[in-house]
């Protein structure tokens, strides 16, 4: 796996967008659980879908979750959302939008450190 992963606690990282072929990766490298926050087709058509992600990560013996968010559109509700699946999916947790740094600012809002 070439996409650079960024740990943020122990039991949370962030990375930008990834592929089926990255789930096998993802697993290896201890991975529970994936929070897939990038809306489908966001970047047009060659954007890998959240349905070809999830298949692959369910293979790779990975947890998932779909969590669309809109960048520059957090509600609320996504943080509410976010939180309820950081405390019920196994962790360490991989989550994953275009850069990044939209999952990182949903775990801030939901830890409550933003």
């Amino acid at each position: 796996m070439s996409t650079p992963i960024s740990q943020i606690t122990p039991d949370f990282s962030v990375a930008p967008q990834l592929s089926p072929d990255d789930m096998v990766a993802v697993a290896a490298a201890g991975f529970k659980s994936v929070i897939i926050n990038r809306p489908d087709y966001e970047g047009g058509p060659d954007q890998p879908t959240a349905e070809a992600v999830s298949a692959a990560a369910r293979a790779a013996g990975l947890r998932v979750e779909f969590q669309p968010v809109v960048s520059g559109g957090m509600t609320a509700e996504d943080v509410v959302k976010f939180s309820e699946l950081l405390q019920t999916m196994p962790a360490p947790v991989l989550a994953y939008c275009r850069t990044g740094t939209r999952c990182t600012v949903l775990y801030r809002a939901a830890s409550g450190q933003g």
